[in-house]
């Protein structure tokens, strides 16, 4: 965890209890939802809107939907970003501090373990068959989330196309997601300034649930702008210096003591990299990681790859912690004088650090001006624009993590500007199709929970491999 920035003292009491949350209240909850926060970003919102929004009324949809836009703009997971924004909130600073890296831990925890695991037992059939069964169960969770929160964001005929859109243009054209953000922008953002009504206004609508709509007067924190969310420039200033230099101070020091070329600097300067491009999230970045990891560093094979973004989307936590396992293999395999598995949990945790510092940044810097934008028209157009966008860019995460998760083989196809991975279906995996059935069964038609569904197919998959 980032050490703790300084509030500002002219901050009023009632500020820090956040309307009536205490900040131990807080930790509980964001502990829950962090515990919860499996199947991607898709399913990490609906947890966290769920808790947030609709059980606790901490703040009201409209507030939720706004942060939620300028979140899905920024580089980086926009799930823990948003569990940062909404700290923030509530709690200012150390509100923030404590949102976002408690949403990080239990997935740093879990990686961590499970990297120990793959190094020392990985080729287990009890491991194997963990982590076959919790695959099915996440894709199952993942389309369900895609469901709710679809159901929120796309309010009309105007807001489904552009999603339309945006899935089209993504999965069969690979128009690249900063691309389809900025035009999703632009339309929104002419569609609000000229007052049209299919770009104004989400409260006036019910969840795809069918419950009510929880108004931001309805919510704990009200209508108003709380005092910290207006602080000074020269208190913006220092919170980006001193994440500056949280971030950047690290890995200048490795390179002064060790070197460009040791492993550590390596991996510093990488994922320093890595995290300001990471637009769309994890599977947009993959590639790029994958690339550079497997054909230039050399720190893994493609198969571990895939094994590494596997255990990202089975524990929970954002699945950019993909990273934290590159950095455990490449440490082990160049440990140089350190006991290997020393070196593997130091080079993980360092490129856990050098990815998620910038996302408290980019929130605590800018979350302030872009509260500023909240009754802005033309602003909340663009923003309500690039969310129905996103949803469709999320479908087109769902269908990828389906194809690789029921089938073995896909083969590219290119034509006529057309960009896809089309699925062998002779390479069909029977057992995982009929797991993944049941899970969306349970959960759709029996309304059974997260974790009971985890679980019950992680147990499936055990018993799968030890019987095959």
């Amino acid at each position: 965890m980032p050490p703790a920035l300084p509030v500002p003292a002219s901050a009023p009491d009632e500020v820090v209890s956040g309307h009536g949350v205490s900040l131990r209240e807080a930790v509980a909850v964001w502990a829950r939802v962090a515990a919860l926060s499996f199947g991607g970003p898709a399913g990490q919102i609906a947890v966290m809107h769920r808790i947030i929004v609709e059980e606790q009324r901490w703040i009201g949809e409209t507030r939720f939907l706004h942060a939620l836009n300028y979140c899905m703009l920024l580089p980086g997971p926009e799930a823990q970003q948003l569990a940062v924004y909404i700290g923030w909130l509530m709690h200012r600073t150390r509100g923030g501090l404590i949102a976002g890296t408690l949403f990080i831990l239990p997935g740093l925890l879990a990686i961590l373990a499970l990297s120990w695991v793959y190094v020392l037992w990985g080729s287990v059939s009890v491991v194997a068959g963990l982590f076959f069964g919790l695959k099915a169960a996440v894709l199952a969770v993942v389309v369900q989330a895609v469901v709710r929160v679809g159901g929120r964001a796309i309010r009309n005929r105007v807001m489904l196309g552009l999603a339309a859109a945006a899935f089209v243009a993504i999965f069969f054209f690979n128009v690249p997601f900063p691309a389809i953000v900025l035009t999703a922008g632009l339309v929104g953002l002419a569609g609000g300034r000229l007052g049209w009504p299919a770009f104004l206004g989400a409260g006036r609508h019910a969840h795809a649930s069918g419950g009510a709509i929880v108004t931001d007067a309805q919510s704990r924190l009200g209508m108003a702008m709380p005092p910290h969310t207006r602080p000074g420039l020269g208190w913006l200033l220092r919170v980006a210096i001193v994440c500056l230099m949280l971030w950047l101070g690290p890995t200048a020091g490795l390179i002064a003591l060790f070197g460009r070329a040791h492993v550590f600097s390596e991996i510093a300067v990488f994922f320093s990299k890595a995290a300001v491009v990471t637009f769309g999230g994890a599977y947009a970045v993959l590639g790029y990681v994958a690339q550079r990891a497997v054909d230039t560093y050399g720190w893994l094979q493609p198969g571990e790859m895939l094994d590494g973004l596997g255990l990202a989307e089975t524990t929970p936590g954002p699945l950019i912690m993909v990273t934290q396992f590159v950095g455990f293999l490449a440490a082990f395999r160049e440990s140089g004088d350190l006991p290997p598995l020393l070196a593997a949990t130091l080079g993980g945790l360092l490129t856990t650090w050098v990815t998620f510092v910038p996302c408290f940044m980019w929130i605590l810097v800018g979350a302030p001006f872009v509260e500023s934008l909240r009754g802005n028209r033309a602003a909340a157009g663009a923003l309500s624009a690039i969310t129905a966008a996103v949803v469709g860019v999320i479908l087109n995460l769902a269908v990828w993590f389906a194809l690789h998760v029921i089938f073995t083989q896909t083969v590219p196809l290119r034509f006529a500007g057309l960009a896809l991975d089309v699925p062998v279906l002779r390479s069909v995996n029977l057992a995982s199709l009929l797991l993944t059935a049941t899970a969306a069964l349970a959960i759709f038609r029996f309304g059974a929970g997260m974790i009971q569904t985890l679980l019950g197919c992680a147990a499936a998959g055990v018993l799968y491999r030890l019987a095959s």
